[in-house]
């Protein structure tokens, strides 16, 4: 009897601890490498908005018959419910997410893409606060944990966005002034894209903390994530949609070449 009690408590601390642990690490790898699959296929001519819009195209598409086979227990919502609005405006906010980041990383890089992700766990706390969904007790060493650990991210995400370290290429004293004025210019671009870039990684984080917020209103009522899921992809590809068409109108940048473009993707779904 002892062994089965030891053997209970060992696998409620496994799926209770180290399966949302290991989780959470298999889904940070997966975005780091979503990213940097992005940031190459873009260098190859993709376009974000192609990118966006076959992303929620192809989760779209996997997901409907397993919205069939794994989400019928309940009934489906109303198209005058609230709960059907929280799932549409899951769709628009994810969506603009998307975009914002998508093109984050084409001003930046991968790596700053993934360390700014960090503020994530802090806009979501601090909403969390506001919408009244976490209690903050000052005595409790759970929320000064807390408390520290979103001004240590949000303290560094601002250092990796404003300092990129020293220059390694410098102008020489007996450079002409005109090479010297296009340098400067070149490496101030530089630097104002990468704070630019940065500015919308984390309107990008934002907006997900926003999202986590209102999907965890929604599955407080409706607890079927795979129709959720389905719902919140079907929408966002609505709105993508008209969006990205017209803003990407040159027709050729939408057909996909069997190549990184295409396992960017795929990979992102």
């Amino acid at each position: 009897m002892r062994e089965i009690g030891e053997e209970k408590v060992a696998w409620i601390y496994f799926t209770r601890d180290v399966v949302p642990f290991a989780a959470m690490f298999a889904v940070e790898c997966t975005t780091v490498g979503s990213n940097t699959l992005y940031k190459a296929a873009t260098l190859r001519g993709l376009n974000f908005y192609v990118f966006v819009f076959y992303s929620y195209v192809v989760s779209t598409t996997l997901l409907l018959p397993l919205s069939f086979v794994f989400g019928r227990s309940r009934s489906l919502p109303s198209a005058k419910s609230p709960l059907f609005f929280k799932i549409f405006l899951l769709g628009l906010i994810g969506f603009m997410s998307q975009i914002v980041g998508c093109k984050g990383i084409v001003y930046s890089s991968p790596t700053l893409a993934s360390a700014i992700s960090n503020l994530t766990p802090a806009f979501t706390f601090t909403l969390a606060v506001i919408f009244r969904m976490e209690r903050v007790m000052l005595s409790s060493s759970a929320t000064q944990a807390k408390i520290i650990g979103a001004i240590l991210s949000i303290s560094g995400a601002l250092v990796i966005v404003l300092y990129k370290g020293p220059k390694v290429l410098a102008v020489a004293s007996s450079t002409p002034s005109s090479l010297t004025i296009s340098s400067h210019q070149h490496l101030t671009s530089v630097d104002s894209s990468w704070i630019l870039g940065g500015l919308l990684l984390a309107s990008q984080y934002f907006l997900i903390s926003v999202w986590y917020i209102i999907q965890t209103r929604v599955m407080e009522v409706y607890p079927e994530e795979i129709t959720v899921v389905f719902f919140y992809n079907l929408f966002a590809t609505l709105i993508s949609a008209p969006v990205c068409l017209f803003a990407e109108s040159n027709l050729t940048s939408w057909v996909l070449k069997p190549d990184i473009t295409l396992t960017a993707i795929i990979y992102s779904v």
